[in-house]
């Protein structure tokens, strides 16, 4: 009898603690989450500090920059060849 109140005592807090969350996003103008994400605060943009999947995406297309296949040839071109 002990478990069962203690069961239905904690299912009644969850089901407060959704309808809280459900009625928080129905009342607010936007009616979404904040945004906790580094990359949206702004004092961390400022100081350049970004979250490790960004600065991974950064640096792998910088990567990708330099990587410029159209130029590679297979004969170097030196002065004085035919």
């Amino acid at each position: 009898m002990n478990f069962l109140l203690v069961l239905a005592i904690a299912v009644v807090l969850v089901a407060l603690a959704f309808a809280g969350l459900a009625i928080k996003l129905l009342v607010e103008k936007k009616g979404q989450f904040p945004n906790l994400h580094i990359g949206a605060n702004e004092h961390m943009k400022a100081r350049g500090v970004t979250c490790a999947q960004t600065f991974d995406k950064i640096e792998q297309a910088k990567a990708r920059r330099e990587l410029t296949f159209k130029e590679l040839t297979l004969i170097k071109d030196e002065p004085g060849s035919c």
